[in-house]
């Protein structure tokens, strides 16, 4: 492919180049070699190999110059043609050069892919001073006697116009946008069956059947405010009884009679109306003590009638209204505890990686799990119930055991897996599992290896990536929409906001990005946000999804953030 650009060829609705930068997205610097390129963010670093045209070595030299690293720091190497490079990828060879100076990714026919490696800075440097100069020569020429090697599947380079076809053929799962594959999963995945439930128990359902008063309300008059049941016109004659809210004794009152009264307390028989105690007044007289209105205040009806609020029959809610605990509350006033419902969808969550470790101290080569103790709380966020959580090791056929084994859970969250690395093995689960893929890519940094697909028994599986604010950005932003699928609900209308800062992180595909209110009314995001962990969502708002091409101050997305 003389004379081509090739890391601006577009291979799945993307140029390779941005795949292989959302690859690198987690490094802590970036750098992009070979002729500057306007439109990529200021965070990645640019530079030229010297002459240029001199070669992969070169640039490589040139790129770790730039770097400027410590011996003991690990670099990545990744080329630009590379159509199916994922974040995974870059992740478990980092993982593995723990354990050895250099390691290479191998293909399935087990070709050494050379710049697709990881190195120690200080292994590397030496290679480089060895070779003497670095202009034109070949990547094997780097190649130390001693390296590790990593399988990864997919991971042919496009060196001819033949191979970028091919690649483009096999991109079935070529990324879909948000929006694309929000509306995918509205429309691909079913409703959950209906079902009678307490609805004390079922905040995060969805109203199956409206939701219709079984009494009214209130049931019987009741006063409004603490003051006097009174009859007739007044004055009136204050007897001694005083009526409290709940109470079960008789009381009448005859024309010209008045007893105190409580809030909320039903009035006595015969009673007209309530008089306030800030509009009343008592005297003492030789008959008696006497009630009266206070001179000039208004003449009204302190007392709440039957019905006023609902008669019986009444539509409290329409079928497809969220359980919410307002819903609960008023259909606790109407008399009705249950109710025919879809939801609330059950989740179980999946933590992989033989690296992840819950409790005690770490080991080796070893990462704590920082997601599986809070992933059930940014599920509840998004109205889904939690009914386990489990960690999976990375064995060829855990996947296929969890399928067939889980059955109680509509929705099956898995963190990480969702790449083409050696130990990324949902993809051809859900394969053998004969499951449907409804969304198998998004165009969108992070979160461009999430899946979501559907088990041929209806249980939905979500794949999300690895890294901690990866895979929380796109279960905030997937999930609702899977919720509302399985509960048969219209999705909550989407939040807008001007982004104060957009040119400086927009790119090809939509960037998620932490954000904070500006005190002019518009938002602004972080662009130094890092993936591992996810200390960037702290004090944070919301997150706000950039589209393609922002300008400063255009409309994204806003989701708001659990506070």
């Amino acid at each position: 492919m003389g004379g081509v650009d090739k890391p601006a060829v577009v291979v799945g609705g993307r140029r390779m180049l941005d795949t292989a930068l959302d690859a690198v997205d987690d490094c802590e610097r970036i750098v992009v070699v070979g002729p500057r390129r306007a439109d990529l963010d200021s965070t990645v670093l640019q530079t030229q190999e010297t002459p240029p045209g001199a070669g992969p070595v070169a640039g490589v030299a040139a790129g770790l110059a730039v770097l400027d690293a410590d011996p003991a720091d690990r670099v990545i190497l990744l080329a630009s043609d590379l159509p199916f490079a994922e974040p995974a990828m870059a992740e478990a060879l980092a993982a593995a050069v723990q354990d050895a100076d250099t390691v290479f990714a191998v293909d399935e026919s087990g070709r050494l892919q050379f710049l697709l490696s990881a190195w120690r800075v200080g292994a590397l440097t030496d290679r480089l001073r060895a070779l003497g100069s670095a202009v034109n020569q070949p990547m094997k020429a780097l190649v130390p006697e001693s390296f590790g090697t990593v399988l990864f599947r997919g991971v042919t380079d496009c060196d001819t116009p033949e191979d970028v076809e091919r690649a483009r053929s096999t991109s079935a799962a070529a990324p879909v946008t948000i929006a694309e594959a929000r509306t995918a999963i509205l429309a691909a995945v079913p409703p959950l069956p209906p079902r009678a439930a307490a609805l004390g128990t079922s905040l995060g359902a969805t109203l199956a059947e409206p939701l219709l008063a079984a009494d009214a309300l209130p049931r019987i008059a009741v006063s409004a405010m603490d003051g006097y049941a009174v009859a007739g016109d007044g004055p009136w004659v204050l007897r001694d009884a005083i009526r409290y809210a709940g109470s079960d004794e008789e009381l009448e009152l005859a024309e010209g009679e008045a007893a105190r009264i409580a809030t909320g307390a039903h009035l006595p028989s015969g009673a007209s109306t309530v008089v306030r105690d800030e509009f009343a007044v008592t005297t003492d007289t030789s008959e008696g003590p006497r009630l009266s209105r206070r001179h000039g205040v208004p003449v009204r009806d302190d007392a709440r009638r039957r019905g006023e609020d609902w008669h019986e029959g009444y539509r409290l809610a329409a079928e497809g209204t969220a359980v919410t605990p307002a819903l609960v509350s008023a259909a606790a006033s109407a008399e009705v505890t249950t109710a025919g419902v879809r939801g609330p969808v059950r989740a179980h969550v999946v933590v992989t990686g033989d690296e992840i470790r819950r409790d005690g101290p770490l080991r080796h080569g070893q990462t704590r799990d920082a997601l599986g103790p809070v992933l059930p709380q940014f599920l509840s966020w998004c109205g889904i119930h939690t009914v386990a959580d489990t960690h999976l090791r990375d064995t060829s056929d855990s996947f296929d055991e969890l399928f067939r084994e889980v059955r109680r859970p509509d929705l099956i969250v898995i963190v990480g897996a969702t790449g083409g690395g050696a130990a990324d093995q949902l993809r051809a689960a859900l394969d053998r599992a004969d499951a449907r893929i409804v969304v198998g890519r998004v165009r969108c940094r992070p979160g461009g290896s999430q899946v979501t697909a559907l088990l041929p028994d209806g249980r939905v599986v979500l794949g999300l990536p690895g890294n901690p604010y990866a895979a929380v950005v796109t279960l905030l932003t997937t999930v609702p929409f899977i919720a509302a699928a399985l509960t048969g609900r219209t999705p909550a209308p989407i939040q807008l906001g001007r982004i104060a800062n957009a040119s400086e992180v927009s790119g090809d595909a939509t960037r998620i990005l932490p954000a904070v209110p500006q005190p002019d009314g518009t938002w602004r995001v972080d662009p130094g946000i890092r993936t591992a962990h996810l200390a960037g969502l702290i004090d944070r708002e919301a997150l706000a999804l950039v589209p393609a091409g922002a300008a400063d101050g255009d409309l994204a997305e806003l989701v708001p953030l659990p506070r």
